[in-house]
C-alpha cells in the first residue's frame, strides 16, 4: 500500500499551484498568439496613412452608412472593364434608370464617354512608362475614377454629394482598388471654407454650386440646398505629386476649380497635367464665368493647345 500511495501521489503532481500557474500562463500565451495571427489589424489599412498625407482627411468608406439597395454592373465596351454602382434609380417602378432597364434585359451598363476618354489618354501615358495620379473633380459615382484605377493608376476623387460618395465606396470594394483610390468629400474651388451647394433629387449628376446650373436641364426636379466643404486643389495635392491627368466636370464651376489649381497647372511642360474640363457656355454663365475667361486664364499658365470634343475641352502645354 505504501508504494501504491506514492504512485498515486506522483500522478497528481499536476494539481500543485506551481503547475497550474504554468498551464494558465501557456494557455494565455497561446490565445494571444492566435489573436494576433488571425485578427485583422485594420479592415482599411490605408486609411491611417492617407490621413497624414493630405491637408484634409479623405472620406472614410468604413464609417459611412451603407447605401441600399445596391445596383451595380460592369460597363460595356471598355478596354479595361470595371463596375460602378448607381446612386439614382429613376422613378420606380414606372420610369427606372436606363441602366436598370438594360440590366433587366441582360445587358451591361452603357459605356460612358468619359470612361473611354480617360482610358485612352492614360493608356498612351502608360505606354510611355510614366507614372502618376489621375485627379477626378466632380467624380459623381466613379465612372472616370474606376476607369483609371483598374488600369493601376492612383486616383484622387473629389465629390460633395453623400449618395455619390456611397456609390464610389461600393465601386472601391467591387473593383478591389482600395489601395489606389483616395476619395474626398468636398467641392473644389478657389477658396477654403464652406460653400452653398444645390443637390438635384433624381439627377445627382447635375448637382451644382449654382442653383440655376443645377436645374437648367431638369426644372421639375426637387433641389435641396446644403453646405459642403470647399477646398482648392493646390491645398490638397502635394507639390511633389506627379499628376498625369486632371478631369473637371462641375456643372459650370470649372473656372473656380481651375483658379484653385493654379500651382498645379503652372508646372512646366512635361510635368503639368493633361487637362479635360466641361466647357458648357450656359452652365459657365450661370456661375458668372465664360469659356473666354477660362481660355485666357489657361493661356497665361502655358496651356496654349486646347481643342473642343463635344462639351469638353482638352488642353495641353
Amino acid at each position: 500500500m505504501a508504494n501504491g500511495w506514492k504512485r498515486y501521489r506522483s500522478s497528481n503532481q499536476l494539481s500543485t499551484p506551481k503547475t497550474l500557474f504554468l498551464f494558465l500562463f501557456l494557455f494565455i500565451l497561446l490565445l494571444t498568439f492566435f489573436y494576433l495571427c488571425f485578427t485583422p489589424s485594420n479592415p482599411n489599412p490605408i486609411s491611417i496613412t492617407r490621413l497624414s498625407a493630405f491637408n484634409i482627411p479623405p472620406f472614410d468608406c468604413y464609417s459611412s452608412p451603407q447605401s441600399h439597395p445596391v445596383i451595380a454592373n460592369l460597363v460595356e465596351g471598355v478596354k479595361h472593364p470595371f463596375l460602378y454602382s448607381l446612386s439614382d434609380f429613376g422613378t420606380l417602378p414606372d420610369k427606372p434608370h436606363k441602366n436598370i432597364v438594360r440590366m433587366l434585359k441582360g445587358k451591361l451598363f452603357r459605356r460612358p464617354d468619359i470612361s473611354v476618354t480617360v482610358q485612352e489618354i492614360l493608356g498612351k501615358v502608360k505606354s510611355d512608362g510614366k507614372t502618376g495620379v489621375f485627379v477626378d473633380v466632380g467624380a459623381n459615382v466613379g465612372m472616370a475614377t474606376f476607369a483609371a484605377a483598374v488600369m493601376g493608376f492612383r486616383v484622387f476623387a473629389f465629390e460633395p454629394v453623400l449618395e455619390n460618395l456611397q456609390s464610389i465606396c461600393n465601386g472601391i470594394y467591387f473593383n478591389r482598388v482600395g489601395d489606389l483610390v483616395h476619395v474626398f468629400e468636398a467641392a473644389t474651388s478657389d477658396q477654403v471654407g464652406n460653400i452653398t451647394f444645390h443637390k438635384l433629387v433624381g439627377r445627382l449628376d447635375n448637382s451644382a454650386v449654382s442653383a440655376t446650373g443645377a436645374k437648367m436641364a431638369f426644372k421639375s426636379n426637387e433641389e435641396i440646398e446644403l453646405q459642403v466643404r470647399s477646398v482648392p486643389l493646390d491645398h490638397v495635392i502635394p507639390e511633389n505629386e506627379p499628376v498625369l491627368l486632371l478631369k473637371i466636370d462641375v456643372q459650370g464651376w470649372e473656372y473656380h476649380v481651375l483658379k484653385g489649381a493654379k500651382k498645379l497647372l503652372s508646372r512646366k511642360k512635361g510635368e503639368a497635367p493633361y487637362l479635360i474640363y466641361e466647357e458648357d457656355e450656359r452652365l459657365l454663365q450661370a456661375s458668372n464665368s465664360s469659356s473666354k475667361e477660362i481660355r485666357e486664364f489657361l493661356g497665361g499658365l502655358g496651356y496654349t493647345h486646347c481643342v473642343q470634343q463635344g462639351t469638353d475641352a482638352h488642353c495641353t502645354k
